[in-house]
């Protein structure tokens, strides 16, 4: 199945003392790197963040002006991906180390749907960890007056999305350095005989 993905690795990472999230190792791999493979399939990719988390072959585009919040930078990975590309969009946080386990099922549940999202164990929505449908994301993000500052949720809210549970914990997400911690934990005991 054919795609493009957007990897957001923007935001001012205020719960990890401003350090720069996607550079943020975690089982000696960078998050930005983790999500970029989970997405290696992908005809095309854009990271949406700072030039200097550019990757070489990979475009790399900010919001205007910076900071807009995950909507925004949205809507600047869609612009920069090609309008006769796949129909189908992968939109991935960076801060999701696992969401290449999850990939797979996202993809084959979308169907006649307008995407898929991953909903958490505790019963929240992951949003930045889905696949949408090309037209159906532009035309939510022309529905919204500002993109900037937006909540994910107003934006897809009118969309018909597959709900699909992470059973495995895939969308633990490294929003703090106790998060970091125990992720790059449950990596290194998967590696290791």
């Amino acid at each position: 199945m054919t795609f493009d993905a957007i990897v957001l690795a923007g935001g001012r990472a205020r719960r990890l003392g401003g350090a720069s999230k996607p550079e943020v190792e975690v089982g000696g791999v960078a998050l930005l790197d983790h999500a970029l493979a989970a997405v290696a399939g992908a005809s095309h990719v854009v990271v949406v963040g700072p030039p200097q988390l550019a990757r070489p072959g990979i475009v790399t585009v900010l919001e205007d002006p910076p900071d807009g919040g995950p909507v925004a930078g949205l809507a600047a990975g869609l612009d920069r991906l090609p309008d006769d590309g796949p129909e189908l969009v992968v939109v991935l946080a960076c801060d999701v180390p696992f969401a290449g386990r999850v990939l797979p099922a996202l993809l084959a549940a979308v169907q006649d749907a307008d995407g898929a999202r991953m909903v958490g164990a505790e019963g929240s929505a992951q949003h930045l960890v889905a696949v949408y449908r090309r037209a159906a994301l532009r035309s939510a993000l022309d529905a919204l007056p500002d993109v900037r500052g937006a909540a994910m949720h107003r934006l897809v809210g009118g969309l018909r999305l597959v709900d699909v549970p992470d059973e495995h914990g895939a969308t633990a997400d490294a929003d703090t350095w106790a998060d970091v911690e125990r992720l790059d934990a449950s990596l290194s005991d998967r590696i290791e005989p």
